[in-house]
C-alpha cells in the first residue's frame, strides 16, 4: 500500500442507510439503567470500584466472551507503554482488560451511544477512565491521524462492513510502522449463512462475511504481515462451557433475543457456514 492516506467512501448513501440498519440492531435503551440492576442484582455495589473479571460475563460482546479476550491479549504482544485502538469496542470491556493487565492507554471507537454511553458507565465504575476515552463514530472513518497507535484491537465486527477495503486501510494508516492489528473475526464458511438473527444481524442485509481466503488477501493488499492467522472455529466449539451458577451479568442485560441470536450462531459454525478466525498482523 503506498503512503497512509485516508480513503473516500464510495458509497455514502448505501453506508448511511447500513448504519441506520445496525443503529436499530446495537441499540439499547436506558442501558445504563438496565447495566446498574444487574450489577446490584448480583450483589455488587457499583459505589465501589469494579473489577474487570467481575463484569467479564457482561460487557464481552463477540464470540467466546472474556475467555477469548484473554486467548488473544496472550498472542497480542502489547506493551504497557503501547497506545491502542479497539475498533468496534462494544461497552468496552476489552479496553479495561487491557488498561487493567497493562497499563497501558486504550482509545474505543464505537458506533452505538447507547453502547458509548455504557462504556463510560463502567470505565467510571472500574476506576479506569483516565486510561480509556470512548469516541462515537465509524471504523470508516477513524477520527484519529496518520501514524496514531501501536496496536489496534478489533473483535468480531468486519462482518458488518461491506467495504473491507476502506476498513483495512483505515486501521492500516492510524498504526505505526512496526504496529499490529490483533484480531477475532468471523468468516464465510463453505454454506451461505442462513440462520438469523444472528448476534451481529437482524437479517441477511446487515452481515457481510468473506472467505478466510479473502480476509487475509485484503489485509496484504492493504500493507499488513501476518505473524499469527489461524481458525479458531473448532477449539471454540469444543471449549468447556462454565458451570458457574447463573448470574444477573450477562449479555442479556443489553442484548435483546439473546438466546435465538446465541444459537443461531452456533448452529452456523456447526454446519460449517461461518468460520472463526483469529490474527495478529504487522504494519510493514
Amino acid at each position: 500500500m503506498a503512503g497512509k492516506r485516508r480513503a473516500a467512501s464510495a458509497n455514502d448513501l448505501q453506508e448511511g442507510l447500513l448504519m441506520a440498519g445496525l443503529g436499530a440492531h446495537y441499540s439499547a435503551r436506558d442501558i445504563e439503567a438496565r447495566i446498574l440492576a444487574a450489577i446490584r442484582a448480583a450483589g455488587l455495589n457499583p459505589e465501589q470500584h469494579l473489577s474487570p473479571e467481575e463484569l467479564g460475563a457482561l460487557d464481552h460482546f463477540h464470540t467466546g466472551g472474556l475467555r477469548a479476550s484473554l486467548e488473544l491479549l496472550e498472542v497480542a504482544q502489547i506493551r504497557p507503554e503501547d497506545r491502542v485502538l479497539d475498533i468496534g469496542a462494544g461497552l468496552a470491556g476489552p479496553a479495561r482488560l487491557i488498561a487493567s493487565a497493562l497499563g497501558c492507554r486504550v482509545d474505543c471507537i464505537e458506533m452505538s451511544p447507547d453502547f458509548c454511553a455504557g462504556a463510560v458507565l463502567l470505565n467510571r465504575l472500574t476506576g479506569l477512565d483516565d486510561r480509556i476515552e470512548v469516541h462515537q463514530g465509524s471504523a470508516l472513518d477513524l477520527p484519529f491521524p496518520d501514524d496514531s497507535f501501536d496496536a489496534v484491537w478489533m473483535q468480531n465486527v468486519g462482518m458488518n462492513i461491506a467495504d473491507k477495503q476502506q476498513l483495512y486501510g483505515e486501521i492500516y494508516r492510524v498504526l505505526k510502522p512496526g504496529g499490529r492489528y490483533a484480531f477475532q473475526e468471523m468468516a464465510a464458511g463453505e454454506a451461505t449463512t442462513s440462520y438469523f438473527p444472528l448476534p451481529w444481524a437482524t437479517d441477511p442485509a446487515d452481515s457481510f462475511l468473506v472467505s478466510i481466503a479473502e480476509l487475509h488477501a485484503v489485509l496484504g493488499k492493504n500493507g499488513f504481515v501476518a505473524e499469527l492467522f489461524e481458525d479458531t472455529s473448532d477449539a471454540h466449539l469444543n471449549a468447556p462451557t462454565a458451570d458457574a451458577a447463573p448470574s444477573p451479568l450477562t449479555l442479556g442485560v443489553f442484548v435483546d433475543n439473546l438466546a435465538q441470536k446465541a444459537g443461531n450462531a452456533r448452529r452456523s459454525l456447526q454446519e460449517g457456514q461461518i468460520r472463526l478466525v483469529r490474527g495478529v498482523f504487522r504494519v510493514q
